[in-house]
């Protein structure tokens, strides 16, 4: 089975070559007057950002959007009477590079090709809609920590500035919805998140959290329905998972309220907001807000946010609609990691 992956490793330094000058020459140079260098005019308009498309190629797919309000569901409904949102959905932002600059790349990058061009209000909002400034609002114990990661994140001298998901771990809660795109299923009193690094059970019986000391990469999950809202308590998080290259976290103890709000009017598009509290790391209670697209049959495959395979035929039977099989994680499948890792400089 074939697997696209997005990532890129760090290049390696090419060879500079360097020229020998006669006096004579320099001589000849410094006679010549000052050549003019700079041909760009003065009031040239600045370049407008490349243009985004929702379903095309790329990761980022918008740089803005539309506010989807909680409210009374409209569209089709289950056997068991949850709404029907089943299928294939991700992000339309960005990746995983940087949590509050979703399109700026990732902190400290040295490679100039991967840096954010132009200025910051022509990139997507930070992913942390409250507080006002979208910075998480960190304790100062907390902001030095996570300071220290994107200082060693081009440079991971200890284990913990390896990005989880490098190591293929499990992305966690926030994560896990802007990791790649997912496959959402339902089942009586269950919904089922099955993402590209794992998979989320959301039980929707009104079942207790687990027992305090049991603690998971996506945390424990207990929801319900709200109209056209999923609501959803997250417990039980293990404080490994970082939100992003940018190493933002919380810890075993914190608490995730989810609200998944999926549109009336556009059937292909849902809402995530989540309350993130843990007094032990946070000054506050602060919100994340993540747009969602749902992508179909009429899409092409992408190789970040619809990793498909369509299936066609049923033995040599066409189908009147193709089956979407979602490619496995590689790191499942292959049994090795992947990401942005150390190079080791060659030995002269």
């Amino acid at each position: 089975m074939k697997h696209r992956l997005s990532h890129r490793q760090l290049g390696r330094a090419g060879l500079v070559a360097l020229s020998l000058i006669s006096p004579a020459s320099v001589a000849a140079q410094e006679a010549k007057p000052a050549e003019k260098t700079d041909t760009k005019p003065a009031n040239a308009a600045p370049k407008a950002p490349r243009p985004l498309k929702l379903g095309g190629p790329g990761i980022e797919q918008e740089r803005s959007f539309k506010p989807i309000a909680s409210g009374k569901w409209t569209g089709p409904r289950l056997a068991d009477g949850q709404p029907d949102v089943q299928g294939h959905w991700s992000n339309t932002i960005a990746n995983h590079n940087n949590f509050t600059d979703p399109q700026g790349g990732i902190l400290n990058d040295p490679n100039p090709n991967r840096v954010a061009k132009g200025p910051r209000e022509e990139r997507a909002p930070s992913r942390v809609s409250d507080p006002a400034d979208g910075q998480v609002p960190f304790q100062p114990w907390a902001l030095a920590k996570v300071k220290d990661f994107q200082a060693h994140f081009h440079d991971p001298v200890q284990p913990q500035y390896i990005e989880p998901l490098a190591r293929c771990a499990p992305a966690g809660i926030p994560k896990s919805l802007y990791w790649h795109g997912y496959e959402i299923s339902q089942y009586p009193g269950y919904v089922l998140f099955q993402f590209n690094s794992g998979t989320r059970i959301i039980h929707l019986d009104g079942k207790p959290h687990l027992p305090d000391n049991i603690k998971l990469w996506n945390g424990d999950s207990r929801g319900h329905w709200e109209g056209n809202t999923l609501v959803v308590d997250v417990a039980n998080h293990n404080g490994k998972a970082l939100f992003g290259r940018s190493g933002e976290f919380i810890s075993d103890n914190g608490h995730i309220e989810d609200r998944y709000i999926f549109s009336n009017e556009e059937r292909d598009r849902y809402l995530y907001q989540a309350t993130l509290t843990d007094p032990a790391v946070y000054t506050r209670p602060f919100t994340v807000t993540v747009p969602a697209r749902k992508w179909t049959a009429k899409d092409q495959p992408n190789g970040w946010h619809f990793e498909v395979e369509p299936a066609n035929y049923v033995g040599r039977t066409p189908l009147k609609e193709p089956i979407l099989d979602h490619y496995e994680r590689v790191c499942t499948e292959n049994n090795g990691g992947f990401g942005l890792v150390a190079e080791e400089t060659a030995k002269k």
